[in-house]
């Protein structure tokens, strides 16, 4: 047995309805709250309706900045921690997904300390203090898991960089995950999210600080993931598929949040970084088959138990033999979702590719993966990765997009 610790600070409120709680959670650390969102649209408006009578019910006082777009920028975090402060907020409840729930984190930041959040990255020296405001998040996606995680991803566009902020300090308060909230995902998005929830699961198993705990909590995700995510995806109002991804996403947001991520992430994120309008999601899935080949042999146990999720049938196959299939059921599963596609797919230039390797560096997470890719080989995997593969969705590919 190895030595471990694990740690989780987050009240998780979870189930059906839970939502009607918000007021009463928000209210135990403020009366000043400021709800951070995307732009209200009609799809979301009765949610942030009701999010706002919960809050007035319970006698808090609520601002609404609702200017978070997908890779929230550091002007982005600005704008909010400027409304923040204009509303004296002594609160921030970020309701959305992964992009809201982050910015309220670095709002929280920004607006209580000098410079900008650029300035409390994981690398900084200078980090966040308990001067930080308390954050309450509600998700309304499944895939992200940063309702249970210390960590708020920001995209500086004139670095042409996305990075994060990585501090006990931005563990929301209480999450609020009500499966309810996510019967109207449409179907690229659940995907997408859906297919992080995995990555999160599978790289917390290979990172060098997993536990037993986190080991064991990983694979009851991924085995969700693997059942529950192809339901949702042809069917967004599958309520027992949404409360399943849903707790998958937590159990994987709470793997990371005590483990960590490895090499996909550090492309899964320098690829938004440098080309904004590809999603997270989307990042990870055109990585994947390139990074699991790379992977496979130097993490064969870990490889073969995903693989006998994916396909009971490698059950019967030595561990070796199960690895190496492990590569090609991932690939399945992506295709089986309407994940199957390459850089090339999203517009991005084969000559930037080099520019793109050495971004993908930056982050430590390639050297949590079993085998440290050089930059070289960092290159080779996007090569490889590049060749673009048509996926349809809703009648029409990628490339048509």
């Amino acid at each position: 047995m190895r030595d471990f610790k694990y740690f989780q600070p987050t009240e998780i409120r979870f189930g059906s309805g839970k939502i009607n709680e918000v007021g009463e959670a928000v209210a135990k650390y403020g009366k000043r709250c400021l709800l951070v969102t995307v732009p209200v649209e009609p799809v979301f408006e009765s949610l942030f309706d009701k999010i706002k009578a919960s809050l007035k019910a319970t006698g808090v006082e609520v601002a609404h900045h609702d200017d978070i777009i997908p890779n929230p920028t550091t002007e982005c975090i600005t704008a909010g921690a400027a409304a923040a402060k204009n509303h004296d907020a002594d609160v921030v409840l970020g309701a959305g997904g992964g992009s809201s729930m982050d910015s309220a984190k670095a709002i929280a930041v920004e607006a209580t300390h000098p410079g900008t959040c650029w300035d409390y990255l994981y690398c900084s020296e200078t980090q966040p203090t308990d001067k930080t405001l308390p954050i309450i998040a509600v998700s309304t996606t499944s895939g992200t898991g940063s309702q249970v995680t210390q960590v708020a991803v920001v995209t500086n566009t004139g670095k042409r960089d996305k990075s994060a902020i990585y501090n006990s300090i931005v563990y929301p308060k209480v999450a609020i995950v009500d499966p309810d909230l996510m019967l109207t995902v449409p179907e690229h998005i659940t995907a997408s999210t859906g297919f992080d929830a995995f990555a999160h699961a599978f790289e917390s198993l290979l990172h060098p600080n997993a536990s037993p705990y986190t080991d064991m909590i990983a694979r009851e995700a991924v085995q969700l993931i693997v059942r529950y995510l192809p339901r949702v995806v042809k069917n967004s109002s599958d309520r027992e598929g949404r409360a399943a991804m849903a707790w998958a996403d937590t159990l994987a947001g709470l793997c990371i949040a005590n483990a960590g991520v490895t090499l996909p992430h550090g492309i899964g994120m320098a690829i938004p970084g440098m080309y904004p309008h590809v999603m997270h999601g989307e990042a990870l899935a055109l990585n994947y088959p390139a990074f699991t080949r790379f992977t496979c042999t130097h993490a064969v146990n870990q490889f073969a138990a995903i693989g006998r999720l994916l396909n009971p049938i490698l059950g019967n196959k030595p561990d070796k033999a199960a690895a190496e299939s492990m590569c090609e059921e991932v690939d399945r599963f992506l295709k089986e979702i309407g994940m199957w596609f390459g850089l090339e797919d999203f517009d991005i230039p084969r000559e930037e590719l080099r520019e793109l390797a050495e971004q993908s560096l930056v982050l430590p997470d390639n050297g949590n993966n079993p085998r440290i890719a050089t930059v070289e080989d960092m290159k080779e995997l996007l090569e490889q990765s590049y060749r673009a593969r048509r996926c349809f969705l809703h009648g029409r590919s990628m490339t048509d997009k």
